[in-house]
C-alpha cells in the first residue's frame, strides 16, 4: 500500500475529487473502504447492480464488455488516479464494463449512499462526476466514429497512442507500453481483426516506427506514429512533434 501522504495526493488530484479543499479531502478518506484484488480477480462485472464507485490507487485495471454473441472486447485500461465505477452514483443501473486487476491492485470505494451524502456536502462532487460521465460518453462517440470512418491503420495508431498515454514508460529503446498487450488485444480494441493488426505492426516494424514482441510494444518513432494516427502528410509530422516525455503523461 502506498504511504498515507501519497494516497492523500492522488485523491485530491482524481477527477471526482479535483478542488476539493484538504478539510474535504480528509473527510472523504474518513468514509471511504479499501477494497483488495489479486491478478486476475474482478472488481465488479458486467451487469452487476452498480452499487460502489472506485478510485484506482495501485495497480492497474483492465475494462471488457461482451458482445451479444459472447466475445469479450477490450475497452481500455486504468491507472492509479483513474475512477471506474462512477455510474454508482445513479439508482436502479448496472454496471456497463467489466473491471479487472491486472496484477495486484488496491482501490478506494464509496457505496452509493456514502457517496450522494459526500455530494450534498461537497457538490463540486456532483459537478466533477457529471464531467466524467460525459467524457466517458464523448469517449465512446469518439470510438464509434473511428471504427464508421477511420482506416484501420489509423485506428491501430490511436489505440497505441492512448495506451502510451495511459502507461507509458520511457526507456532507452524509446516508449514501452508498460501493460500485458497482445496483438488480440490491440485488434479488440482497434476493432480489426488479429490478422490485420500482425500485419499492421510487421509493416511498421519495417519501417523502425515500433517494436512488438509478445506481449510487449515500444514506440520508437513517435512523430511516425502521430502522423499515421492523425492522417497527416509527411510533411507535416513536425508540427506536432510529440516527445517521449509526452506520451508518457500520466
Amino acid at each position: 500500500m502506498r504511504p498515507v501522504k501519497e494516497i492523500n495526493s492522488v485523491v485530491q488530484n482524481s477527477s471526482l475529487y479535483r478542488e476539493i479543499g484538504l478539510e474535504g479531502i480528509e473527510d472523504i478518506l474518513n468514509v471511504s473502504q479499501d477494497r483488495k484484488r489479486s491478478n486476475g480477480e474482478f472488481f465488479f462485472l458486467e451487469d452487476e447492480p452498480a452499487a460502489t464507485a472506485y478510485l484506482l490507487i495501485e495497480g492497474k485495471v483492465k475494462l471488457t464488455q461482451l458482445t451479444p454473441d459472447g466475445q469479450q472486447i477490450i475497452l481500455g485500461y486504468l491507472i492509479p488516479g483513474r475512477v471506474f465505477g462512477i455510474i454508482a452514483v445513479l439508482k436502479k443501473v448496472t454496471y456497463p464494463v467489466t473491471a479487472q486487476a491486472i496484477g495486484i491492485c488496491e482501490a478506494l470505494t464509496w457505496d452509493r449512499k456514502t457517496l450522494n451524502a459526500l455530494m450534498d456536502r461537497y457538490p463540486r462532487i456532483a459537478a466533477n462526476a457529471l464531467h466524467i460521465m460525459a467524457g466517458q460518453i464523448r469517449e465512446f462517440q469518439n470510438r464509434v466514429r473511428d471504427l464508421s470512418t477511420k482506416r484501420v491503420e489509423t485506428r491501430i495508431a490511436r489505440t497505441i497512442l492512448r495506451l502510451a498515454r495511459q502507461s507509458g514508460k520511457k526507456t532507452a529503446e524509446g516508449v514501452l507500453i508498460d501493460l500485458p498487450l497482445s496483438r488480440q488485444d490491440l485488434a479488440e480494441m482497434a476493432g480489426t481483426t488479429l490478422y490485420t493488426v500482425s500485419r499492421v505492426i510487421s509493416d511498421w516494424e519495417k519501417q523502425e516506427i515500433v517494436q512488438s514482441q509478445r506481449l510487449r510494444i515500444v514506440i520508437r518513432y513517435p512523430h511516425g506514429l502521430v502522423s499515421i494516427a492523425e492522417d497527416l502528410p509527411e510533411s507535416t509530422v513536425d508540427i506536432v512533434k510529440p516527445r517521449a516525455d509526452d506520451l508518457c503523461d500520466l
